[in-house]
């Protein structure tokens, strides 16, 4: 099978194949990926995040349904923590989005973190990549959930929702040095809970408080029952007046351009490391500055300085 012409032309099952190559490092994922990357660029890619139990994936199917009632394409990345003992992700969005599972329209991807930190996937951008390329054109990103550190999710999307719940009490003040910062909209979730409007007025005046961003768009504060589907219209009017705010500005080309810049700089971070230490496996100068690294006889800034220098030589 042709995976690359298959995925071009919405194949799920290439998709799929090609997004599990670019999981296990696979070189043919990244050759197919060169081949997809002239077709990306259209999605709207948009983050869900926020803490666990605020009821990010049933939010997640509802907004699906949404977009899908408005006769737009919808693929998701969900990423789930990885069990310790497989690597595998254990939570299990799709189980949560069965519904969706015949609509040919709808594409529900689980990835693992793998001990990855910043509440993503290491493959994540590679895999929105596929899903843009299959000519979706909506990706959700939703987020494994665990507190201050998933901030990762604002250098891949467009537009990032922060999701929060009532009865979070001191922990929204603790939001405040963490993902307050990276929300373009809030989302009170499981509003017809006790302490709902308490939340949303308590994230109003912090973002008050906030500087402004600096293509002048002020985050909205939402409500929803997504249990209930309530909310939910509304929530993906955000999103898109937030989309037609970006592109007046200008600021959108700039998201892209400057993901596209971190994206390379990742990428030249990895090979280069890879090469470095491919260039040093199985030396026995390699072996003496690791065991002299463990016995503490040299620091690790001047063991890194030396096998610099060394790979320089070599490169000489």
């Amino acid at each position: 099978m042709d995976y690359v012409a298959e995925a071009l032309n919405g194949s799920q099952l290439a998709g799929a194949r090609l997004i599990r190559l670019l999981e296990e490092g696979d070189p043919a994922g990244v050759e197919a990926l060169k081949k997809l990357y002239p077709h990306t660029g259209n999605a709207f890619i948009l983050g869900l995040t926020g803490p666990p139990g605020a009821g990010k994936s049933t939010l997640t199917d509802r907004i699906i349904a949404e977009f899908r009632s408005r006769d737009l394409k919808v693929g998701v990345v969900a990423i789930d923590p990885s069990s310790p003992f497989s690597g595998g992700a254990i939570l299990g969005d799709r189980v949560r989005m069965q519904r969706h599972a015949t609509d040919p329209g709808v594409f529900v991807r689980s990835m693992a973190t793998r001990g990855h930190l910043g509440g993503l996937s290491r493959t994540t951008g590679e895999a929105v990549l596929v899903l843009d390329a299959m000519g979706y054109d909506v990706i959700l990103i939703e987020t494994v959930g665990v507190g201050q550190d998933e901030v990762e999710v604002v250098d891949l999307a467009h537009t990032t929702a922060v999701v929060a719940l009532p009865g979070m009490g001191d922990d929204i003040q603790a939001m405040k040095a963490g993902i307050l910062e990276i929300g373009d909209l809030f989302i009170v979730n499981k509003a017809d809970k006790p302490g709902a409007d308490d939340v949303v007025k308590q994230l109003t005046v912090m973002l008050e408080m906030r500087a402004g961003s600096a293509d002048g768009w002020q985050p909205r504060v939402l409500k929803t029952v997504a249990v209930k589907g309530e909310g939910i219209a509304d929530t993906v009017n955000a999103f898109l007046e937030h989309r037609a705010h970006l592109e007046r500005t200008g600021a959108l080309a700039e998201r892209v351009a400057e993901r596209e810049l971190r994206f390379f700089r990742e990428l030249v971070k990895e090979m280069a490391a890879d090469l470095i230490f491919g260039s040093f496996q199985g030396s026995g100068a390699y072996a003496d500055l690791v065991e002299r690294l463990k016995a503490r006889q040299v620091d690790p800034y001047s063991a890194a300085e030396t096998l610099l220098a060394g790979f320089s030589c070599r490169a000489t």
